[in-house]
């Protein structure tokens, strides 16, 4: 499917979003919702504040900024993916305990499962700095001795990265569960085209729009991999080692994973710069769609076509998130006639 024309008039909005188990989260300026289909066939929507206020001091910096906006998206992350375990989990687990044991038991089972989140996800990432950063550069060192042309090993290690997350990302694709989240992720993309067109927020007008979109976390990871090439390729870690005495050997594959941790945060931050406040903020560009061309294709990868059913969960989130904006700004939100457009601003789904 397509956004409905070239030639229509688009106002890009600041909201994004995620997909979670049987659920969309959305995010704006003031809060965040999450809207979960439950066992029943009811949607649950759920709406916080923003913690924070408005940034100060060092998280308005350039770069830092990125760095910043990642951890503050992974602890949403977090606490989103708590709730769509809590209310998406099938009968006979969290709400039969709650029923049989009262509301102590239901308290347990949801902090218990919040704990089990929290712990995957630390467990995840420890896997994918040894999937991503380890594996590659131990087999990039096999291939080619980083002593010897460290740039060229620096590339090798990037293009392997790529590939294993290109080939991580075709794998999971193939479990139903996962396609699931990732038919969420459409019905989210979806809903955002439509409310940045301006067009009524009902699953036929939602449905006309294609399942890829600029902001696009997918983008901004490709985007990091290529920039780490780049930012790794620069670190003089041939002389360094020649000051500190270090001999070509297992050493120097510590030196050069140790480094592409430590750095990480920085090449984060770079690419949220480049993805999010440059292209994030004139994505008609010609040099933008270039730029982001490979990141929108590996969306076809991350994305699925929703259903209806999909589609309502998304449009739930995001108006719980929009309405909230508009009663607060004095705007609109698309209902039946479509004549509202969002505040302009572009940021990071």
């Amino acid at each position: 499917m397509s956004d409905r024309g070239p030639d229509e008039h688009v106002t890009h909005t600041h909201i994004g979003g995620q997909a979670l188990i049987e659920g969309v989260m959305m995010r704006g300026k003031i809060n965040w919702a999450v809207a979960v289909r439950t066992a029943d066939g009811s949607i649950h929507v759920e709406e916080h504040d923003l913690p924070g206020g408005v940034k100060t001091g060092w998280k308005k910096w350039p770069v830092a900024r990125g760095v910043w906006a990642m951890y503050e998206t992974l602890a949403l992350a977090m606490k989103a993916f708590a709730i769509s375990a809590e209310y998406a989990s099938p009968p006979g687990s969290a709400a039969t305990a709650a029923e049989t044991n009262g509301p102590a038991a239901e308290a347990e089972d949801a902090s218990l499962s919040k704990r089990e989140i929290a712990l995957t996800m630390v467990l995840g990432a420890v896997l994918s700095v040894v999937v991503f950063i380890v594996l590659p550069a131990l087999a990039t060192n096999w291939v080619v001795p980083s002593t010897a042309r460290p740039v060229t090993w620096n590339i090798v290690d990037g293009v392997l990265r790529l590939a294993v997350f290109v080939g991580y990302i075709g794998v999971v694709g193939l479990m139903p569960d996962i396609r699931r989240v990732f038919a969420y992720h459409g019905a989210e993309h979806k809903s955002i085209h439509a409310y940045e067109h301006g067009v009524p927020l009902d699953a036929a007008s939602v449905q006309s729009y294609g399942t890829l979109h600029v902001r696009c976390g997918t983008a901004f990871l490709l985007m990091v991999m290529v920039i780490a090439i780049v930012v790794f390729s620069l670190v003089p870690g041939k002389a360094i080692l020649a000051s500190w005495g270090v001999t070509p050997g297992p050493l120097v594959v510590l030196f050069n994973i140790a480094v592409r941790i430590i750095l990480l945060p920085l090449v984060a931050g770079l690419a949220y710069e480049v993805t999010v406040k440059w292209a994030g903020s004139r994505p008609d560009s010609p040099l933008v769609k270039v730029l982001l061309w490979p990141g929108m294709q590996m969306q076809r990868m991350t994305t699925r076509e929703p259903d209806d059913s999909m589609v309502e969960v998304a449009v739930a989130a995001l108006r719980a998130v929009a309405d909230r904006e508009a009663r607060e700004s004095g705007l609109v939100v698309p209902a039946a006639d479509g004549d509202a457009r969002p505040a302009p601003e572009a940021a990071l789904d």
